[in-house]
């Protein structure tokens, strides 16, 4: 009778250990193992909390005891985290089901916290599993000896891949596992996901051309309780801006029921203010709350995962620094303060409360005005519906293979014509051009077309054995120091002036302070002493501070939760409000249906409103702030075109606005016409400059590729120094090398990313084929004044603003 994986004493020994910790495995995990034993690269995908690390993990401990011959001595699984903080939590579960197993194997972390003498030991002799994030794998591969690091290894596990597919940092991996298979053919490739809209093509990207594959999806489903905090009242003329403030007393009594609670922000600068609002609704929480974001000292973050994994922090307010699979078994709770914008967001930070299979997690909606409650109403459907989103893969990403490029010439050279068939095995560059490649290698050598007469340009030469080699020790070290794809705002190290590290705060924002103005960061109250190289230094204060406002913090909403957000109107307007979120809002939409309308399915809503500081018309396409802020603009130019007017704008998620002091005049026959697609894209581009997005734009690709560097050894090059290099390169290349690849690429990624062309194209498409709904008021709607309020946030202070909000709901009203 033949044998099975089943009967392996590897199995046996496996199911044997989780049988004694009280766990039977899942089927999905049974057939891991089953596929990784007879040699298939797969994909895992099942919800937070069910196993999907030890899915893969044991399959590679199962068929170690089953044939130890085939393993040698060194680095055995390669795992790839997103995060940091994801991989010492892994680390330390993979070591106590080594110990507790009865294997002498060892696991260990290598990132840019770890400290120097373990790396240097990690070079001489590699654990037997390794946890890396993708620039420190590129980092590895950029060493002279990468060669005997990767030789025994059999497996690379890339954990939470949607996480990195349709990043730059995705397309790292995917060049890193490429030529890692070009050295070992036999090598299995997993990843482990959550379920994300575009699962097949995200297995097509990580596996590409790996014909013996599977995709392993586990058939339990986790419940999730959303449960939404009200305030006493409706706000029927609702407007953004107050944080969710009001409704700190309602969060404290649920902190205090539960055992542990992360409380999510969608910002660093909130979470700061959050926990400030705690602690003077609550004082005996000092000493018991805690803050995580990315700008806080790795040190203090550290500290804070491993209290909160304790159980000895009773609530932590963070970011999406906390997101991702950190398993954190205390927390029963999960408080998210305004919308996650996004199903696949919410459902990943729900899922950190109740963490084993059977638990339902457990997470708080706190509105931080009455109209988020329709969001929250609109994530219930999406859920329901199993709607997640896509996650659109990235294609010829030069600048990001230039560096690869360099780094694999570092770590000992490379082939031309050896490594053209590598780049071109990946899913990112399987449609490169030879003209396209040779471009690549003129680049990194001579450095292109207006390279050749500046020497810092020629990183690569070729040498005797025909290798493209880094000779020089210079171009070397600073390549090394600048490896990875993301690109911050010049930040700047804030210290005490009596010494220890306290976090960074981007550069911008501290130039705006005063001496001995006031800030807040990891809880605490600075004052601003001095500013010295890139270091800003401080002493402990107390009183009022202002919160760091960094740059890029509002998340956009995805095309999904847009697309059930109108689903929800329409269901209001047609009088089917079963959920009580929409219920408690009901004062909200009789008032917009006596001064305005609620537009149906099919339907489209542009209110004309005249106060006596003039002109206002506001639309309402519910496609998120940054897809609003470009409609605005080509609305704004279209209408140019009818007759002579100027506009301001102004756009949150749901509306935009065109004010002018001048009477708009537009016609059915207008309307329809503002929002024809034809020449759509022409007329974006002639109603923003488009020129000057890409020199913004240009800055991350000349720093990606090499063409400017960022770190310096010792110091940092600020904001200015940064765009001014990349400005006069952009502007050499507009006018001496129009047809160079990384130009190209930066008005590709303009008009694909930060321009959204398709959601903006599908968006118009969808209103032309609509019924304009076209009123006129005399005072401001439920839907208009919030985007009202945000146009006004910008020019007035705080005080000024509560007064003239004051005053604008009185007329109003």
């Amino acid at each position: 009778m033949k044998k099975t994986l089943k009967d392996s004493p590897g199995y046996r020994l496996v199911y044997d250990w989780m049988l004694d910790k009280g766990n039977t495995p899942f089927e999905f995990q049974k057939k891991t193992w089953e596929k990784f034993a007879r040699g298939y690269s797969g994909m895992v995908i099942a919800p937070t909390g069910f196993g999907k690390t030890f899915s893969v993990f044991l399959a590679v401990l199962i068929e170690f005891m089953n044939c130890p011959e085939q393993y040698q001595r060194g680095l055995k699984l390669l795992w790839i985290t997103p995060l940091r903080s994801l991989a010492k939590d892994l680390a330390k579960a993979m070591q106590e089901a080594i110990d507790e197993i009865g294997l002498d194997w060892t696991v260990e972390v290598r990132n840019g916290d770890t400290d120097i003498k373990v790396k240097q030991r990690q070079s001489r002799q590699m654990p037997d599993v390794l946890l890396v994030t993708p620039e420190t794998l590129h980092l590895l591969l950029a060493q002279k000896g990468r060669v005997k690091f990767f030789k025994s290894l059999k497996c690379v596990a890339v954990d939470e891949w949607h996480e990195l597919l349709g990043s730059k940092r995705g397309v790292m991996v995917e060049l890193a596992i490429a030529f890692l298979r070009a050295e070992n053919q036999k090598l299995r490739i997993w990843g482990i996901t959550a379920t994300i809209g575009n699962l097949d093509e995200a297995m097509d990207v990580l596996l590409f051309s790996i014909k013996k594959r599977v995709k392993v999806r586990a058939k339990q489903h986790k419940n999730i309780d959303i449960i939404s905090i009200f305030p006493d009242e409706v706000d029927v003329l609702p407007w953004a801006g107050h944080l969710g403030s009001k409704l700190v007393e309602k969060v404290v009594p649920v902190i205090l029921q539960s055992k542990s609670t992360i409380i999510f922000t969608n910002t660093r600068s909130q979470t700061e203010i959050w926990y400030q609002l705690l602690l003077d609704a609550y004082p005996d929480f000092a000493g018991q709350i805690a803050i995580h974001h990315s700008s806080i000292d790795a040190f203090i973050r550290r500290w804070i995962e491993e209290a909160l994994s304790e159980g000895k922090l009773k609530a932590v307010i963070a970011t999406s620094s906390l997101d991702l699979g950190v398993d954190f078994k205390p927390v029963d709770t999960v408080i998210q303060i305004g919308s996650s914008k996004g199903v696949a967001r919410f459902m990943q930070r729900a899922g950190r409360s109740g963490h084993s299979p059977f638990e339902t997690s457990k997470i708080y909606f706190v509105p931080t005005h009455s109209l988020e409650l329709i969001e929250v109403a609109a994530l219930k459907d999406a859920i329901k519906n199993k709607v997640i989103e896509e996650r659109q893969p990235l294609v010829l990403t030069f600048d990001v293979l230039v560096q690869f490029l360099v780094t694999i010439a570092l770590g000992g050279g490379f082939k031309s014509t050896a490594m053209l068939p590598i780049i071109k095995n990946t899913f990112a560059f399987s449609e490169m051009t030879d003209d396209e490649w040779r471009w690549c290698i003129m680049f990194i050598t001579v450095g292109g077309a207006i390279g050749e007469n500046y020497e810092e340009f020629h990183k690569v030469v070729r040498n005797d054995d025909d290798l493209l080699v880094v000779s020089k020790r210079r171009i070397a070290m600073l390549h090394r120091m600048n490896i990875g794809v993301i690109v911050s705002d010049a930040m700047m190290r804030v210290r005490f002036i009596t010494g220890g590290y306290i976090g960074m705060v981007e550069e911008y924002f501290i130039s705006k302070l005063k001496k001995n103005g006031k800030f807040i960061l990891a809880g605490r109250v600075l004052e601003l002493i001095r500013i010295k190289e890139m270091t800003a230094y401080v002493k402990l204060s107390s009183g009022k501070a202002l919160a760091p406002a960094w740059l890029g913090g509002r998340l956009p909403l995805s095309a999904n939760l847009s697309h059930f957000l109108r689903k929800k109107l329409a269901e209001i307007e047609r009088g089917h409000t079963k959920e009580k979120e929409l219920k408690f809002l009901s004062p909200l939409f009789a008032r917009q249906n006596v001064q305005s309308v609620i537009p149906a399915e099919g339907e489209f809503l542009i209110e004309k409103i005249k106060t006596k500081e003039g002109y206002h018309l506001f639309m309402y396409p519910f496609e998120g702030r940054l897809v609003h802020e470009l409609m605005a603009a080509l609305l704004a130019y279209r209408i140019s075109k009818l007759y002579p007017i100027s506009f301001s704008m102004a756009m949150n998620d749901y509306g935009l606005e065109l004010f002018s002091d001048s009477d708009i005049m537009l016609n059915n026959n207008d309307l329809k016409n503002l929002f024809d697609t034809k020449d759509l894209m022409i007329d974006v581009s002639n109603s923003i400059n488009a020129t000057e997005m890409a020199k913004r734009k240009f800055r991350d690709i000349a720093v990606i590729s090499g063409m400017v560097v960022q770190n310096l050894p010792g110091a940092q090059r600020n904001f200015k120094s940064l765009q001014s290099s990349a400005g006069i390169i952009f502007q050499v290349l507009e006018e001496h090398d129009p047809q160079n690849l990384l130009l190209r690429q930066t008005y590709m990624e303009v008009f694909h990313q930060q321009l959204e062309e398709h959601r903006l194209m599908s968006a118009f498409t969808r209103i032309k084929e609509s019924t304009i709904i076209y009123r006129t008021s005399s005072s401001f709607t439920p839907l208009s004044f919030p985007i009202k309020v945000d146009s006004l946030r910008q020019s007035l202070s705080s005080e000024n603003l509560e007064k003239r909000i004051e005053r604008m709901r009185a007329r109003s009203l």
